[in-house]
């Protein structure tokens, strides 16, 4: 079987039909759910693309594998999907973006060459890159944000689009009196990308996926991650103008979350992005060209699908269509990602196994607490092989595909170190405190704050868009105490000792007295007579001292 592994950057849970979109019909996403199950409820470990990313890559919490911001290194040995699923025979690759950081220092200290085989694979979250493009080609005063070759920059030079980076000039921005309007300014929203539609973004890394397809040999696990519907929020005609302000929804929000506000949850407020969403003419602009995207993305999908029902490859592949954190856009006076509140943290998830253990959950939804880390464990057991839980934080889904209701967690858990930004600074916390927690059973949801903060508390059956901060008092003290001893204990979790799982150390108990480690013996009659036969019998030669002749 293959496993085909679709990442939205920055796609939010709510936005597509299957999910209760009133407006936005994603007719392949409901496509793919009608074959397989969609998760209701599934968390990132990390609300920020980077440590998300590589939570997913590895399947362990952020503060296990250590890159917990966008630029952190992925610690060389960091073991990933690549590294699993290779030992079972599946081959694992790398079509669009991962925003993984090598670690260049521990490289080196190995001795390990990035041109070399596995000095690649460390440089690329362990994948087999067949095209990375992380796809932000910005540049400005002091050079390009991602100083590495953009194959997609290139491929549109390819096709004829001038200048040193087309990425900005056509494929985000638009055009107003003759003057280029970017995609970065919100009030260009509006405007067509001025790009032909096949050559933007979408359709690109889609045309990529099935070059990939087409020639690779099975079995493999390909991870085709897409930048869009992650800003700069523009996109071709004729996706610019299907939505108007008619289809935006209110903000969700409300005047009680500005009331003695948490700190950090204040700072947030205040911070550019979220300034910008407050106001109502750029959520008008910005939303129907995010809805935009995603029926692109939509659209593309379809191509996918076509293409492996065309090569009959569908009923061997595997889908899954997730995202690495959401949006807020607007809701909660935020903008962007970063907390905790459901826009930002939930995700879309839907998966379709293709085998017939599955067919009794075809078309239906789950609403157990999934993390995302658990595609890590499910891709391990889907490729044949038994989940090294000492390694993998998730869980494997092949219970719930396969119509089964395993025991399963009470709360997930995600984290933010929010210690490079604005916001750590304003509030003047040091970086290893600038530190967020996030607790969720199911019901209620604390955010923990280090620093000696306050917490954060919804509850989301009586709240279910989480205007009101339950610990601004003490009335509900017991699930803030409740929710913190499930905190305690995931942090008492086994995580480093990712060298010997606990079948390995039930093997090696008793082995060394097995090798003649015998100590703490008065005659020996302690253990088996086997134990002890070399250390017994008649004495061959003497040396000792006090056996010498006078």
């Amino acid at each position: 079987m293959n496993i085909l592994f679709i990442m939205y950057d920055q796609l939010r849970f709510d936005y597509l039909s299957c999910a209760g979109h009133p407006h936005l019909q994603t007719p392949n996403f409901d496509r793919v759910a009608a074959m397989g199950v969609r998760f209701t409820n599934t968390y990132v470990q990390s609300p920020i693309c980077g440590a998300s990313r590589m939570c997913f890559y590895t399947g362990r919490y952020a503060s296990s594998h250590g890159a917990q911001w966008n630029g952190f290194p992925l610690r060389v040995g960091e073991q990933t999907l690549g590294d699993h699923l290779r030992k079972l025979g599946m081959g694992c690759w790398l079509i669009g973006k991962t925003h993984m950081k090598a670690d260049a220092e521990g490289m080196a200290r190995l001795g390990l060459a990035p041109d070399s085989e596995i000095g690649a694979r460390q440089a690329e979250c362990g994948f087999d890159a067949w095209i990375r493009d992380d796809g932000l080609w910005a540049y400005g005063p002091d050079g390009y944000y991602d100083e590495k070759r953009s194959p997609y920059n290139e491929y549109l030079k390819q096709k004829g689009y001038d200048g040193e980076n087309p990425w900005a000039d056509y494929a985000n921005a638009g055009i107003t009196d003759d003057q280029i309007a970017s995609g970065w300014m919100f009030r260009n929203a509006d405007q067509p990308a001025n790009i032909r539609e096949e050559d933007s973004e979408t359709p690109w890394l889609t045309s990529e996926t099935i070059a990939f397809m087409d020639q690779t040999k099975a079995p493999w696990c390909a991870h085709v991650s897409f930048i869009k519907p992650h800003w700069p929020y523009i996109v071709p005609a004729p996706y610019h103008n299907m939505f108007g302000k008619n289809h935006v929804p209110a903000a969700t929000r409300h005047p009680a979350e500005r009331e003695d506000a948490h700190p950090v949850y204040g700072a947030y407020m205040e911070n550019k992005i979220a300034v910008a969403f407050q106001r109502e003419e750029v959520r008008e602009k910005v939303i129907p060209a995010y809805m935009g995207l995603i029926k692109q993305c939509d659209d593309q999908l379809g191509r996918l699908l076509d293409h492996l029902e065309a090569t009959d490859a569908l009923k061997d592949t595997m889908i899954v269509l997730t995202s690495d954190h959401g949006d807020y856009l607007g809701d909660h006076w935020l903008g962007e990602k970063d907390l905790f509140h459901e826009p930002s943290v939930k995700i879309p998830l839907i998966i379709y196994d293709p085998r017939s253990t599955a067919d009794s959950t075809c078309g239906t939804t789950c609403d157990a607490l999934v993390e995302s880390i658990d595609l890590a464990a499910t891709f391990v057991e889907a490729a044949g092989g038994t989940v090294p839980d000492h390694i993998i934080e998730g869980r494997s889904l092949l219970p719930w595909l396969q119509g089964h209701t395993p025991d399963w967690r009470q709360y997930a858990i995600s984290e933010y170190d929010y210690s490079a930004t604005p916001q750590a600074a304003k509030l003047g916390v040091a970086p290893r405190d600038a530190r967020l927690f996030m607790v969720f059973d199911g019901r209620f949801k604390l955010m923990h704050a280090e620093g000696g903060f306050r917490p954060m508390l919804f509850d989301l059956q009586t709240d279910p868009d989480e205007f009101h901060d339950l610990a601004k008092g003490d009335a509900h003290q017991d699930k803030v105490d409740r929710l913190y001893d499930y905190l305690a204990q995931w942090g008492r979790r086994m995580s480093q000792r990712v060298t010997r799982s606990d079948q390995d150390i039930l093997n090696m108990r008793g082995k060394s007295i097995r090798r003649g480690i015998l100590p703490f013996l008065y005659d020996g009659t302690e253990v088996d007579d086997e134990l002890t036969e070399k250390y017994r019998g008649p004495v061959r030669q003497r040396f000792s001292a006090e056996d010498e002749a006078p």
